[in-house]
């Protein structure tokens, strides 16, 4: 909790709503985005076991009903992020005002995607899968 922006008074907040109903996650000027930019949300009720369990957590955004980690653009290939996960390609996000409530402690806004991966599929009992394309065994 200590962590949390609100215990810093300073919040950052998402863009303003684009069409579809949607808002880019916007990141505080001093964590570039130098990898693009991609989220992955989880429902509220995953949000506090997932940021204190995972190594070097990045930008998280909450509203109500979602919590949104910040990781780097293309996060999704060849890997399914399992459900209720949705994964949201350029840190575009439904329009339920979100905020930043957790800003990392280095200079990067991300937080690795495979641990995250990882810890989703452990909390809703999915067992990890991804392919490697072009990649076989010879026996």
């Amino acid at each position: 909790m200590a962590t949390l922006l609100s215990a810093r008074g300073r919040r950052q907040s998402a863009a303003p709503a684009g069409p579809g109903g949607e808002v880019l996650l916007a990141l505080p000027p001093s964590l570039p985005a130098t990898l693009g930019c991609d989220a992955v949300g989880v429902p509220a009720r995953y949000g506090f076991r997932l940021l204190s369990r995972l190594p070097g957590d990045g930008c998280v955004f909450a509203d109500t009903d979602w919590w949104w980690w910040i990781v780097p653009a293309g996060s999704d290939a060849d890997l399914r992020w399992p459900l209720p996960a949705c994964y949201a390609a350029g840190g575009y996000v439904p329009d339920r005002r979100p905020r930043l409530i957790h800003r990392p402690g280095t200079t990067s806004p991300y937080t690795p995607p495979i641990p995250l991966y990882l810890m989703i599929c452990q909390l809703t009992g999915v067992a990890p899968a991804w392919t490697v394309p072009g990649v076989g065994t010879r026996l």
